[in-house]
């Protein structure tokens, strides 16, 4: 990211920014401490515009699940709804595990892993040394 960026403007692009670096990066609101995912511009609570970008521990559990079936050839993959342990809701896929052995109250951690276009944030099962 670069000094020119302004993460008001474009929450979106800061966050694949952070993510490009290695780092998941999540909003809060300076005044009111409260967590925000997905990227935006506003707390969508309170509408408070003061967010700034804070480190995610990348913990979460397993709030909803489902497995989804293409067709041959493709592989079933799992799609996912996290919490985080920061308060927020985000979807995406648990990885090394069979998709049907996800289940919801899993304990989770967060990985980047370069994507095609854009980075992508999985999570993998927590390990004990992961416990929060």
């Amino acid at each position: 990211m670069t000094e020119t960026d302004d993460p008001i403007i474009c929450p979106e692009q800061t966050y694949f920014a952070h993510l490009a670096e290695g780092r998941f990066m999540i909003q809060r609101s300076r005044s009111s401490g409260e967590y925000v995912f997905y990227p935006r511009v506003a707390a969508p609570r309170s509408g408070l515009t003061d967010l700034e970008w804070v480190a995610a521990s990348g913990h979460g559990t397993v709030y909803a699940r489902t497995t989804v079936f293409p067709k041959p050839p493709q592989e079933p993959y799992n799609v996912v709804l996290v919490d985080l342990a920061e308060g927020p809701r985000i979807m995406s896929r648990v990885d090394g595990i069979d998709p049907q052995q996800v289940r919801i109250g899993m304990a989770v951690q967060a990985r980047i892993l370069p994507g095609e276009e854009k980075p992508l944030l999985v999570f993998l099962p927590a390990s004990p040394s992961d416990a929060l």
